[in-house]
């Protein structure tokens, strides 16, 4: 009777045992698609990046946009200095009739100038000096041209188209931020957004 009483005891420990080992939680969840009936495993990889080298066209493309951004970059705020120069000098000559008068205060803002902005102007590369051009235009609505012959007079101002014809450019240039100019147009806003610059009002 002992060992009949043993032996369920036994099995009684033995069935809990059992009971125990398989109500263990060991079940990993995955995500999973089911492709032709079959359930596979989902994973999502990791981002794999491939580049190439750049063509010729492709890396002379890239120079030229970056040697436009740069001469941008290097000379707007001396373009906007001529557009609210100009302003000034436009606001003191409203009332100003006498030739003389003019000259005076017109050669008083050019010597100013001078004194700010000789050095560095004469260390701009001639592609920089055309992209200041532009800029001027865009900040003053006349091409450069047009603003040497108002102040200085028609004779300095085809002097200076001369000039700028052996260095294969044009004084009288225009600017087009829609097409022709539109580049430069998005790196101006890019600086504006930068340094918080707003357009000039021209007069």
């Amino acid at each position: 009777m002992k060992a009949i009483s043993i032996i369920i005891c036994f099995l009684f420990l033995f069935n809990k045992n059992i009971i125990a080992q398989t109500s263990i939680n060991d079940t990993l969840v995955h995500e999973a698609v089911i492709y032709n009936g079959d359930t596979i495993e989902s994973k999502i990889l990791e981002i794999v990046y491939l580049y190439s080298r750049l063509t010729k066209a492709q890396a002379a493309e890239r120079a030229a946009y970056n040697r436009l951004r740069n001469a941008v970059y290097v000379t707007y705020p001396y373009a906007r200095r001529a557009g609210s120069v100009l302003n000034e000098i436009n606001s003191k000559l409203v009332n100003v009739t006498s030739t003389s008068d003019r000259k005076k205060i017109i050669n008083s803002k050019e010597g100013e100038l001078k004194k700010e902005f000789t050095d560095p102007l004469t260390n701009l590369s001639v592609y920089q000096g055309k992209v200041l051009m532009k800029l001027i235009n865009r900040e003053t609505g006349n091409n450069c041209f047009s603003i040497i012959k108002e102040y200085k007079g028609g004779l300095k101002a085809r002097f200076y188209q001369t000039v700028a014809f052996f260095f294969n450019s044009n004084l009288k240039q225009p600017y087009d931020a829609s097409q022709d100019d539109a580049i430069i147009e998005k790196f101006v806003m890019e600086v504006h957004r930068m340094y918080g610059y707003n357009d000039i009002k021209k007069m």
